[in-house]
């Protein structure tokens, strides 16, 4: 669940604010707007990367507003991905469970069991740099997702992507999403995004989130990795 209460945030002269939004467990919420309008800024609020000047963030059932990001409890996936481009694959999936010190069998396993539910196995030991867009992209999703989250925050993930490889991360993502149960806020300004992935769709417009509502969702069956769930 993530809940925001009238949240204000100042990024030097760019101020967002009073917000207030609220995403229930297991849901996949799709926030919109225009170029600028502070998407990318309230997504690191959310993480923790960005201060906030007043309201609460509460993420499953925690207020969090005053945690460091590492003690939220949230995958996130920036627009450019960030991987590291002088690890292997294999060490961009396992970076977060290593930082938290987690077994090495156990860092083997769920990196190796993540690779090939995300088709991507037969990439373990490349770099970034040798991968295509979707690739990274799905490695991106892997090392967001490696520590089983209870949160997913997605930052225009697919906008870089060829049409072909946008909707074959479409059912990718909706499926990730379903079988693990993990709560989604997903930053898109592209409809189709929007209405196929978004259990509930949120508008962000002068630095207020005005609007808040369902789209009725395309019936296409979703075909992908299958990820455990929590």
């Amino acid at each position: 669940m993530i809940r925001i209460e009238n949240l204000k945030i100042r990024a030097g002269s760019f101020r967002l604010g009073p917000l207030s939004l609220e995403l229930s467990t297991g849901e996949y919420g799709v926030l919109m707007g225009k170029t600028g309008s502070g998407k990318t800024t309230l997504l690191e609020s959310l993480c923790g990367l960005r201060p906030i000047e007043n309201g609460r963030i509460t993420l499953a059932g925690r207020d969090v507003s005053g945690l460091r990001p590492g003690e939220r409890g949230i995958g996130y996936v920036p627009q450019d991905g960030a991987l590291f481009p002088r690890m292997k694959v294999r060490d961009n999936m396992a970076f977060p469970l290593i930082i938290r010190k987690c077994p090495k069998p156990q860092i083997e396993k769920t990196t190796s069991e993540l690779a090939k539910q995300l088709g991507i196995a037969p990439l373990l030991d490349r770099f970034p740099t040798n991968l295509s867009g979707g690739e990274q992209q799905r490695v991106a999703l892997g090392r967001a997702l490696s520590f089983r989250p209870q949160l997913l925050l997605l930052d225009e993930p697919l906008s870089a992507l060829d049409e072909m490889t946008r909707r074959t991360m479409y059912d990718l993502l909706k499926t990730v999403q379903t079988q693990s149960g993990v709560t989604t806020l997903h930053v898109t300004h592209n409809t189709d995004e929007a209405e196929y992935l978004g259990d509930v769709s949120f508008q962000l417009q002068n630095g207020q989130i005005v609007t808040g509502k369902r789209p009725d969702r395309p019936q296409e069956t979703c075909q992908g990795a299958e990820v455990p769930t929590q």
